[in-house]
């Protein structure tokens, strides 16, 4: 895996100037669908951040990985947008479907880093929606993640401290 770091400025201009194709969005039948894309959005950023940084986040919405999951379907498209965005492909690693001998962690560490991310690319004033999407959008069992600890863990990074609360 080629360790070139991801240039956030480069990856936001390609969030900004992403057209999603109506592919994205056959399985992810959630609404209002553009509160959906700009939690994909939110993500997609995010991934920047983690892969500056050689790290794998975890998604803290299953309505955003719907529609993620529809994105990496049209695979030219995705390909073309991970080499604008990135300069290289943004691998899928469901829980359990990772690179044998990769240990990228529990599923609350990576949500946690997906947190950390977050602090790196928000635009000032920014809300993340990631973090309740789920229950906005109704999602039966939404994923998501407490207020307390996406506080806890944003009080951590802005003092400098241990972000693994």
């Amino acid at each position: 895996m080629s360790r070139r770091r991801v240039d956030l400025a480069r990856a936001n201009a390609a969030v900004d100037r992403l057209v999603l194709p109506d592919a994205v969005w056959r399985t992810s039948p959630w609404q209002p669908r553009e509160l959906v894309e700009v939690g994909l959005r939110q993500w997609l950023r995010c991934c920047a951040a983690a892969m500056r940084d050689g790290r794998v986040i975890g998604m803290p919405s299953h309505a955003v990985d719907e529609a993620w999951h529809g994105f990496v379907l049209c695979t030219a498209r995705y390909a073309a947008f991970c080499q604008a965005a990135y300069g290289r492909f943004l691998h899928h690693h469901p829980e359990g479907g990772e690179p044998s001998g990769a240990d990228h962690g529990s599923m609350a560490d990576q949500l946690g880093r997906t947190v950390v991310a977050w602090s790196m690319v928000a635009r000032p004033g920014e809300t993340c929606v990631l973090w309740d999407l789920d229950e906005r959008v109704g999602v039966d069992a939404p994923w998501g993640l407490p207020a307390e600890r996406v506080s806890a863990i944003a009080r951590a990074v802005a003092e400098g401290g241990p972000t693994d609360k």
